[in-house]
């Protein structure tokens, strides 16, 4: 994720790969210091004792990785949101899966049925934690760590369906191969008219594609900033999951789906005394340091 700043050339001269790592490193925590309200580039230089040009060639780097973000209106910096991923798949307890507990617990409880929880790495969606239901007719297609390309399977095809067409239209090239040699129910066509259709129902179905007798009914979770932080899903067999069935399972989603992104407010939501042009909700992030 950041072998690239082993590249860089600290202060004019060819640095060892460990030095930019600790380097980077350093100014990370210096940004995570200052979560809340984000640090100006003078103030990292100024704590970090680097000088101007390598301090933002790091934080370049940084950027790059997406373990750091800068606002576009006023130029501070911030923690990316790829290291919220991480602090996911490293160390649940603050992260998605601890906040999607009890809302997981109460799906399977109403549905009867097999409920998870997803999120996504990269181009793929991983399950990061499985919830039996008391049917006693189960589907196993989908376990705890499980991987598939994003778009395979109800809740994976809830986050593609919400992310930009763009994004949308990058990962289906990147993931053709796979699809073509790992998943004979797919193409990228077929994931296209999935997402359309997830995006005109609110919640997005695989009937049976991955193994022909498991369906799944699955809903996409949002951060506040209205970023795609993961889903929540349901996995039945066929005979549950007619299309009445799917609207009363879609409901129960929905209900849930709101208490997560509710807690999510409550973790993320904080007041900020930095000035700025634009709503918090609506910063836009820049590449470019200045």
């Amino acid at each position: 994720m950041i072998a690239n700043l082993a590249d860089l050339r600290i202060g004019g001269t060819s640095g060892s790969g460990a030095q930019a790592v600790e380097r980077a490193l350093q100014l990370l925590s210096i940004v995570g210091r200052r979560a809340e309200h984000g640090v100006a580039l003078s103030e990292v230089v100024a704590e970090s004792g680097l000088n101007k040009p390598t301090t933002r060639r790091l934080l370049m780097a940084l950027m790059r990785s997406r373990l750091v973000e800068q606002d576009e209106v006023t130029r501070r910096y911030y923690l990316g949101g790829e290291l919220y991923v991480l602090g996911v798949l490293a160390a649940r307890r603050h992260g998605l899966l601890e906040m999607a507990a009890d809302s997981l617990k109460r799906l399977s409880a109403l549905s009867a049925d097999t409920s998870f929880v997803s999120m996504r790495r990269d181009d793929y969606a991983v399950c990061l934690h499985r919830e039996e239901g008391t049917h006693p007719v189960r589907t196993h297609a989908l376990l705890t760590g499980d991987q598939n390309p994003l778009g395979v399977g109800a809740g994976s095809l809830a986050m593609l369906a919400a992310l930009p067409d763009e994004e949308v239209e990058a990962i289906l090239a990147r993931i053709e191969g796979v699809l073509a040699s790992q998943y004979p129910g797919y193409t990228p066509d077929i994931v296209r008219e999935d997402v359309a259709r997830t995006r005109a129902t609110g919640y997005a179905i695989n009937p049976g594609r991955v193994i022909s007798s498991s369906w799944g009914i699955g809903m996409a979770i949002l951060l506040p900033d209205g970023r795609l932080a993961g889903a929540l899903s349901i996995a039945a067999i066929d005979s549950r999951m007619g299309e009445a069935r799917q609207k009363e399972l879609a409901g129960l989603l929905q209900a849930e789906v709101e208490r997560v992104q509710t807690k999510m407010r409550a973790l993320f939501t904080v007041r900020d005394p930095v000035p700025r042009s634009k709503p918090a909700g609506a910063r836009r992030r820049a590449l470019q340091p200045v």
